[in-house]
């Protein structure tokens, strides 16, 4: 759990944040940089009408179905490379094709290929996400200590408790950066297909705002959008980051 003063300064960060925007927006023109207080009021209309919870429940589902399978497959296929040679140097190239090929290419040809669809948007966000976790696991794997590998196998443990209290624990800091690098990585993939090619999600409402030049509501849609991301980041990633460190430290 965080601290008192942590959450004081984070507080406080957000404060500052709030009264910049107000200053800047007091002096600019209304259509180009709303204030606070309308873009506030917009999002509580937004919100009475269901429509702002319609379009962030689409885009967390996105969200929720592109990581678990880009962090399935990529942790099984990054432990495979980092504990076998031959399917390391097989996979390698492509890995690396992957890693730097853009997420708009993706994303047009998943559209291309498959259509406009909800399967080819989840599929082109999880290969967008999967090489990142491939690479964080692979490493993590690289560095398992060998002593405990021994040890397992003196005592003969069988796989699956080998897995829970062997393995895992050791990866559990690799899990957590993935976590944290693959959710800032597909909230933002989520949205760039949205806009392309989806009907609803936040994505979408923001190419809405953008057409028809309503900066109320983009910046509405883009601001309760990063307060979800804000949300989970407190409540789940940082949790999640905190308890996979606590090995290492009893460890020490």
């Amino acid at each position: 759990m965080p601290e008192p003063e942590s959450d004081v300064l984070r507080a406080l960060a957000l404060v500052l944040l709030l009264f910049a925007w107000w200053i800047t927006a007091h002096f600019a023109a209304t259509t180009t940089l709303p204030s606070p207080l309308v873009v506030f009021l917009t999002i509580v209309a937004e919100a009475r009408s269901g429509t702002l919870f319609l379009h962030l429940g689409a885009t967390l589902g996105r969200v929720i179905l592109a990581f678990t399978l880009a962090m399935t497959v990529g942790g099984v296929l990054g432990y495979l490379m980092g504990r076998v040679k031959r399917i390391d140097h097989f996979a390698d190239p492509l890995l690396i094709v992957l890693l730097n090929l853009p997420a708009l290419v993706v994303i047009v040809l998943a559209y291309v290929w498959a259509g406009l669809t909800e399967t080819a948007a989840i599929a082109a966000i999880a290969i967008t996400k999967l090489p990142t976790a491939v690479v964080t696991l692979r490493e993590g794997t690289r560095a398992l200590d060998p002593a405990l590998d021994d040890m397992a196998r003196v005592f003969a443990m069988p796989r699956g408790m080998r897995l829970r209290h062997v393995i895992l624990p050791q990866l559990a800091p690799f899990l957590a950066a993935a976590t944290r690098s693959g959710l800032s990585l597909v909230w933002k993939i989520v949205l760039v297909a949205e806009l392309l090619g989806r009907p609803n999600g936040v994505g979408f409402q923001i190419g809405v705002a953008f057409q028809l030049f309503d900066m109320a509501r983009l910046f509405a849609y883009s601001l309760s959008f990063a307060a979800l991301v804000f949300l989970l980041e407190t409540l789940l990633v940082q949790p999640l980051e905190a308890h996979s460190r606590r090995w290492r430290l009893h460890a020490a």
